[in-house]
């Protein structure tokens, strides 16, 4: 009786609601006292006008947002979208802006005329001394320990193959990584400060620039685009190279009794901030300007140095043929580094991850565990390399998988597979959670030692 009590109530309480008497502009009652033939008509022409404003809604969402029904239209649409695409990668590459007309005219470099990287400095160690002195809140040495600044970039344009574009953005997070975990300052470059010194050598300007800006800095520290970090608990032993101004992966034999153009690697190098690093780049950039002077440069070094190819000046043959030439102005304070990878080659460490982790430990640096593993020859943001773009991604990726999953273990994740971008938990949450600090947290181990 209840249900029929509800009942009721709803079938008597939905008959008021077409009621149209209480429309206060009065426009129900005219309408209910229309004869019945023009009620009909009125209310087809207002489901005509409803199907017509569909019909143009339909047609503007199409236009503005790609809306579609048919699956010529969704092709019309995406081409569209790459055409657009490719239009403004074509227009950031070209690099068409129009000069400032308040900039000086560029003149031709003169072949003639020694380059240089800018105005002669001869008095660098004392005014950077001085500084110092004078702004004692900005130290060279924190808590005993060298201030070092990591220098890396890559071109200012896109990547020709648009994949490069996400290993290099793997690339700087792996170093920004490192550098949070060790107290090092970064620097990511995209701009070529010279115009004359792109490619190989955009490194020596910026390198220069660093040096002037920031005297507070020790060691300036390159490193390519294409270099990860694969030892995330190895420290650089600074007290290592306190007589010496530049730190190269090399090997003296190589160099010295072979003249090899691989004697040592210039992807990953260290160059103190003082006077003798000003000179010797300095004496290292005349070889740099392209065109001519590269060009011409380059059949020298090939000529000079054992297993080069025919092409232009390179900034790693051009320091290997100013040491060998002139040994005896700057060996001195050159040390060349190889018991462990400051430089490490790609293609005879990436396969080998899974025996070093069943085997060894991070904090060797060396053969156990590399430092670098740098992927020389691969160029993925390139069109072209020495090697199949699909073998140095896939490397790439166990390379950075392989150095994340020693990040990760603080927060008690891996990746599923070195392959793999997804991670899974390694260890359950617990309601004491600094122990795993304690335990697990890369600051805490020293070099070398056991996990």
């Amino acid at each position: 009786m209840g249900q029929e009590g509800l009942s009721a109530q709803k079938r008597t309480h939905s008959a008021g609601l077409p009621t149209t008497t209480a429309v206060p502009n009065g426009r129900g009652r005219a309408l209910a006292g229309l004869p019945r033939g023009r009620q009909i008509h009125k209310t087809f022409n207002n489901i005509k006008i409803t199907i017509l404003c569909g019909f143009v809604t339909i047609l503007v969402l199409r236009g503005t947002i790609g809306v579609n029904f048919g699956g010529s239209d969704a092709d019309a649409v995406n081409q569209n979208l790459v055409e657009e695409t490719n239009r403004i990668l074509a227009e950031i590459r070209s690099d068409s802006d129009p000069s400032d007309p308040d900039e000086p005219v560029e003149t031709e470099l003169n072949p003639n005329i020694t380059y240089t990287l800018g105005p002669k400095i001869t008095d660098w160690d004392q005014e950077r001394r001085a500084w110092l002195d004078q702004n004692p809140e900005f130290p060279n040495f924190v808590k005993g320990k060298a201030r070092i600044l990591l220098l890396t970039g890559s071109p200012p344009k896109p990547c020709d193959n648009p994949i490069g574009d996400h290993y290099l953005l793997k690339s700087i997070k792996n170093k920004i990584d490192y550098c949070r975990l060790h107290g090092i300052e970064i620097v990511y470059n995209l701009a070529h400060l010279d115009k004359e010194l792109a490619g190989y050598w955009a490194k020596l300007p910026m390198i220069r620039r660093l040096m002037l800006s920031h005297p507070e800095v020790e060691w300036i520290w390159w490193m390519d685009s294409d270099a990860f970090f694969t030892d995330m608990v190895f420290e650089l032993p600074l007290s290592k190279y306190d007589k010496y101004n530049l730190v190269l992966h090399g090997y003296p034999d190589l160099l010295f009794d072979q003249k090899s153009w691989i004697a040592v690697n210039t992807g990953s190098f260290l160059f103190r901030n003082c006077q003798w690093s000003l000179d010797l780049l300095d004496a290292w950039a005349p070889m740099g300007p392209k065109g001519p002077i590269r060009e011409e440069a380059g059949k020298i070094l090939t000529a000079n140095l054992k297993g080069r190819p025919a092409f232009e000046a390179d900034d790693q043959s051009a320091l290997i043929y100013l040491l060998l030439s002139q040994k005896d102005e700057w060996m001195d304070k050159v040390f060349l580094e190889n018991s462990y990878y400051l430089h490490g080659y790609w293609a005879g460490l990436v396969d080998r991850y899974e025996e070093m982790v069943e085997k060894y430990h991070p904090g060797f640096g060396d053969e156990r565990w590399p430092f670098v593993t740098h992927f020389v020859g691969c160029k993925p943001c390139g069109s072209y390399g020495d090697y199949p773009v699909e073998r140095c991604l896939r490397s790439m990726e166990r390379a950075y998988n392989f150095a994340d999953n020693q990040v990760l273990k603080l927060y008690g994740f891996r990746h599923r597979g070195l392959l793999s971008p997804k991670i899974k938990r390694i260890r359950n949450e617990t309601a004491t959670p600094l122990e795993f600090v304690d335990k697990f947290d890369i600051r805490r181990w020293p070099s070398g030692s056991s996990e």
